[in-house]
């Protein structure tokens, strides 16, 4: 059996392959409330803009300047994460969801109701957006790595694949309840309102609960004073925990930066950039074709159920892959990547000849299930490419480059669905085909990734 990494110790604890139950549950409930809230906003948004009179387009470009907030933020959120410890990144991810979420919720409120005009709601939707880009990219790293520095080698595909899987029952969760939240008095933006008051909750417990965890890795000092402050020191803790030369520390005990470029993560880091973009072109024009290929453009109001429907469908089919097909057949992050890009691609084919809700909802079904192969195994072979003490820097890299895909790339899609339907699945067909082009020649081997013969 082989020796696994040096693991790491809390203030709680010492070093453990595994973790607590109640902790494991905790940080999926941070990833998923996330999830739910932001996929319950995509299943609303298309009624939402169609109500307002504003295009396809500009619905979708409403995002882009969040996600490039995200794309920047979140490394640097992970390596303070290192220094200041995943809990606090956490609870701010969380604060900075609640604030963009709620007032998103109210912005939209005052177009709805005639207040402002449609553009000026778009902007001031897009201002409010960028909040969650800018602090609510702070929580993903910080519990990729909380996970990734508590599991050996050989667990870290299953508990990586488990907080993913998050995601994917968030977004079962939020297009389903989306529909219970649009009441009257509120309407479509319903499902804003409830799903922030659900992120209180969870942002509560997570201070309540999760024990304050002291990094194991850069400023192991005695900070007892506030975070940040100017007399937080870095003085080495008697006893802390020695780590060996796989973690690739200096002698100062700091970490040598991680680059976007290191080569050690670079076939995964542009399957995910390139696979991301497919799945945030395809994803974000689902919506639009729901209300356009039903015929439903005149009614939105009504378009927001079979919009939750389909997504709802695809929501399941991710959790069908990340919980049955991965354990199942014991898949690594290269055959994972490999196998849901193809499945993805597949999906995507059916998808652009689908005519009735039946067919669009097997299509997206079957997308799903490819990208919820494909997303934990780029994000564990990332992880597995570099040390236990690169952890931080890696999640927080792998949360840039999914915050990336969604700068430019659902407008693009949608925009290209408008002008020609064909040429907008062809180039997500293409981009499909570079993910297993390039994977197949670039990705390390599943047994020498795990260490497993």
């Amino acid at each position: 059996m082989n020796r696994a990494d040096p693991l790491i110790e809390d203030s709680t604890s010492t070093a453990t392959t595994t973790l607590p139950g109640g902790r494991l549950t905790l940080l999926f409930t941070v990833s998923l409330v996330t999830a739910a809230g932001n996929t319950a906003m995509q299943s609303v948004m298309p009624s939402i803009g169609t109500a307002l009179k504003v295009q396809d387009f500009w619905i979708s470009l409403a995002y882009t300047w969040s996600a490039l907030l995200w794309m920047l933020c979140a490394p640097l959120w992970a390596r303070r994460s290192d220094k200041r410890g995943r809990k606090a990144m956490m609870a701010i991810g969380l604060t900075g969801f609640i604030a963009s979420f709620g007032l998103c919720g109210f912005s939209l409120w005052l177009g709805l109701s005639g207040l402002m005009s449609g553009l000026g709601t778009l902007l001031l939707f897009a201002l409010f957006r960028s909040l969650y880009g800018g602090f609510g990219s702070a929580a993903p790293p910080a519990v990729q790595a909380y996970v990734a520095s508590r599991t050996n080698r050989e667990e870290r595909i299953k508990a990586l694949s488990l907080i993913s899987s998050s995601f994917g029952l968030g977004t079962v969760i939020g297009p389903t309840l989306a529909p219970f939240f649009i009441l009257p008095g509120v309407g479509l933006v319903g499902p804003f309102i409830g799903f922030t008051l659900i992120a209180v909750i969870v942002l509560i417990t997570l201070r309540l609960r999760l024990p304050d965890d002291s990094p194991a890795f850069p400023a192991r000092g005695d900070v007892i004073t506030a975070p940040f402050s100017a007399s937080s020191d870095s003085r080495t803790l008697p006893g802390a925990a020695q780590f060996d030369e796989s973690d690739q520390e200096d002698q100062t005990g700091e970490i040598p930066k991680v680059s976007w470029f290191d080569h050690r993560m670079r076939p995964w880091l542009v399957a995910g950039l390139l696979g991301g973009h497919a799945q945030a072109a395809v994803m974000g024009l689902v919506g639009f074709l729901v209300l356009d290929r039903l015929g439903l453009r005149s009614n939105p109001g009504a378009g927001a159920g079979p919009v939750a429907m389909v997504m709802t469908s695809g929501a399941f089919a991710t959790l069908l892959a990340q919980w049955g097909l991965i354990p199942m057949l014991h898949l690594g992050p290269r055959a994972s990547c490999l196998s849901g890009i193809v499945m993805a691609a597949a999906g995507t084919a059916l998808l652009a000849f689908a005519t009735n809700l039946h067919s669009i909802t097997i299509g997206v079904a079957l997308i799903s299930m490819g990208f919820g192969l494909f997303r934990p195994g780029f994000t564990t072979g990332a992880s597995l490419a570099v040390s236990r003490a690169e952890q931080g820097q890696s999640a927080g890299i792998v949360a840039s480059v999914n915050g990336a895909a969604y700068i430019v790339a659902p407008a693009i899609g949608v925009w290209l669905y408008g002008h020609d339907p064909w040429i907008g699945f062809g180039v997500i067909e293409l981009l499909c085909a570079a993910v297993f082009v390039l994977g197949l020649k670039g990705m390390t081997r599943d047994d020498a990734m795990t260490g497993q013969s």
